[in-house]
């Protein structure tokens, strides 16, 4: 009797799919190069075949699905990556999700910088606008570079009187 994997549940075709939809989305595929719309498919990569190809027309350049992400050139299969960010999202540990994909806890340290980092990345800096108010908030002014002119007072501690 086989034993039941959950990476065995998981189709890599789908995850190619899912990648595809969320990259390119309505827009069609955009050279991440030069960003010319100009492309032509160029077969299947030959590790995965799920992986499209493209050729940009105005810088000729190749590239795939994968090219310019967090997931470009990497030995895990797309599907493990996907796993991973699902069980990041359910807040596993690392050790677990290493245990529960069959991975080194070592890869899988690794994978889970990896995929914070990329989304720190990726994530837009906030801006703040309009009036903005500060809890617990200390400035000094005046004593840049003169620290023992910014003496804590002492507050005495007394009782009764």
């Amino acid at each position: 009797m086989e034993i039941l994997s959950i990476e065995n549940l998981i189709d890599d075709k789908k995850c190619y799919e899912t990648i595809r939809k969320l990259r390119w989305g309505e827009n069609g595929v955009i050279c991440p190069h030069c960003n010319s719309a100009e492309i032509i498919k160029r077969g299947k990569d030959d590790q995965n075949k799920h992986n499209q190809r493209y050729e940009c027309n105005s810088c000729s350049k190749r590239f795939d699905d994968t090219t310019g992400t967090i997931f470009s050139g990497r030995h895990q299969p797309l599907k493990i990556w996907i796993l991973f960010l699902y069980f990041m999202g359910l807040n596993l540990s690392t050790s677990q999700i290493a245990k529960e994909l069959n991975l080194n806890k070592d890869d899988a340290q690794k994978m889970a910088i990896t995929l914070r980092e990329g989304i720190v990345d990726k994530k837009e800096a906030t801006k703040l606008s309009g009036k903005v108010e500060c809890d617990e908030v200390y400035i000094v002014a005046g004593h840049k570079g003169n620290a023992s002119a910014v003496k804590k007072r002492k507050e005495k501690v007394g009782r009764g009187g």
